[in-house]
């Protein structure tokens, strides 16, 4: 069960992340139509998801890591993250991930506006930035759905299903928002 809501929209709340919701992580950042657009090759056990909860969502405080939920019964069907954030700077980046049990509902982009609205109007940031793989046509709608600008692409950056594939960069400033 996500532990309390954080960020209350109509369409997702955004809860903190509870230990009861480390299965649920585990299970989709092993799942290849998850770890793949993330980039993340190796397998994450039982015992890491823990240890990455412990060191990282807990406790950082240049990030905020939060459940994408259901409105009605709070029912995580995702994940949500402001990272790098670096406020004398005013900037940070964002990136988010859905189990694909959820994918073509919208959630991403209901938890993605909700926590830009967050990030301008509470965290008094400047710029927002996200990456995306080329290969990733679901992600690049959300961000360009929301206004975010392509800035440009680094050619080759990553290795997905046997290929090189570029990755695109997007941002946002807090008045095109």
């Amino acid at each position: 069960m996500p532990g309390d809501p954080f960020l209350l929209g109509d369409d997702v709340v955004l809860c903190t992340v509870s230990e009861d919701d480390l299965s649920f992580m585990n299970r989709n950042i092993n799942n290849p139509a998850v770890r793949r657009p993330l980039t993340s090759t190796t397998p994450r056990t039982m015992a890491e998801t823990r240890q990455y909860f412990e060191e990282h969502i807990s406790k950082e405080e240049d990030s905020f890591h939060l459940l994408i939920c259901t409105p009605d019964e709070h029912t995580p069907v995702g994940m949500i993250t402001l990272f790098k954030l670096a406020r004398r700077e005013g900037h940070a980046e964002i990136a988010i991930w859905v189990d694909p049990e959820f994918h073509g509902n919208g959630y991403g982009t209901a938890a993605s506006r909700l926590i830009l609205d967050f990030a301008f109007s509470e965290q008094r940031l400047h710029r927002v930035q996200t990456r995306v793989l080329e290969t990733n046509s679901a992600s690049q709608r959300i961000w360009e759905k929301l206004g975010f600008t392509h800035e440009g692409t680094h050619r080759d950056e990553e290795y997905d299903d046997g290929e090189f594939v570029d990755t695109r960069y997007y941002a946002i400033l807090e008045d095109e928002w």
